[in-house]
């Protein structure tokens, strides 16, 4: 039976489920920082991005049912967060795509598949937009691409236990790891400010794109979400329901079966 954490309890506690051996990690040294990645399996390729001030680990519900399907997963910790280190720049959405496709070129990866939650799945956008020769698809999974989509910050019980879980494993894995609150402040002011892409930017993405909102979600507006679907060519809008922002944590099956489906439409582990 399918046990739910719709309150974050069991995340704030233990976190997402520990990962498995990986059959390859390391880092792509880049710019200025080191990129941290590993791999796992074999097939069809997608790359997992994870949300602001998070890291990979967060995808501990995903991982084995992607790898059941078939795929080769790749996971990959944002520049400054997680194991992944920074320089002195500001954070950056673009910056942050380059270090995927990276990444991407160390590993051989012509074309993949991206699943992006949150400044993940901004991310995954921006791949789409600059290289879609390299990107099968995007699912974009909670998350907006013009300060606009965003709601004004409410804090709840929920988002609060992220957070406590964000700083715990922040000081656990970072090099850096008595500057969780500088680095708070350094993404949080990268969420204010940006993505900014116009409709017309929006336009120009050509890939696969599955719009991906929760029926609760505490960032971002509902508007948005059908804003971005009707804007980008190639994109549809699946509403989650039951859960918010964190559904991968809370009820893995219900963002699991939206994920998996899309996956097989855009990048199939048979031709």
């Amino acid at each position: 039976m399918q046990q739910y954490d719709d309150d974050l309890r069991q995340f704030e506690a233990r976190g997402a489920p520990a990962l498995p051996p990986a059959a390859e990690q390391g880092y792509v040294e880049r710019d200025g920082a080191r990129i941290w990645y590993s791999t796992y399996g074999a097939g069809a390729p997608v790359v997992l991005l994870h949300g602001g001030l998070g890291h990979s680990g967060n995808w501990g519900y995903q991982l084995a049912p992607l790898l059941d399907a078939g795929r080769r997963v790749v996971l990959i910790d944002s520049r400054g967060h997680g194991r992944s280190t920074r320089d002195e720049r500001p954070y950056s959405y673009e910056v942050m795509a380059s270090d995927v496709l990276a990444v991407a070129d160390m590993l051989q990866l012509q074309k993949f598949a991206v699943v992006g939650w949150s400044d993940g799945a901004c991310i995954g956008l921006v791949l789409a937009n600059r290289a879609p020769e390299r990107i099968a698809g995007v699912f974009f999974f909670a998350c907006n691409m013009d300060p606009s989509g965003a709601t004004e910050f409410e804090a709840t019980p929920v988002i609060d236990r992220c957070f406590a879980r964000h700083r715990k494993d922040y000081a656990e894995l970072s090099a850096t790891p008595d500057q969780f609150d500088d680095f708070v402040s350094a993404v949080s002011e990268m969420m204010s400010t940006q993505p900014n892409y116009s409709a017309g930017d929006l336009a120009e993405i050509r890939v696969p794109v599955a719009v991906v909102q929760a029926e609760k979600d505490e960032f971002i507006k509902w508007e948005h979400a059908q804003y971005l679907a009707r804007s980008i060519p190639a994109a549809d809008l699946i509403a989650l329901e039951h859960v918010s922002h964190f559904a991968p944590l809370q009820r893995p099956d219900v963002f699991n079966g939206a994920m998996l489906a899309f996956l097989d439409k855009v990048l199939p582990t048979r031709t």
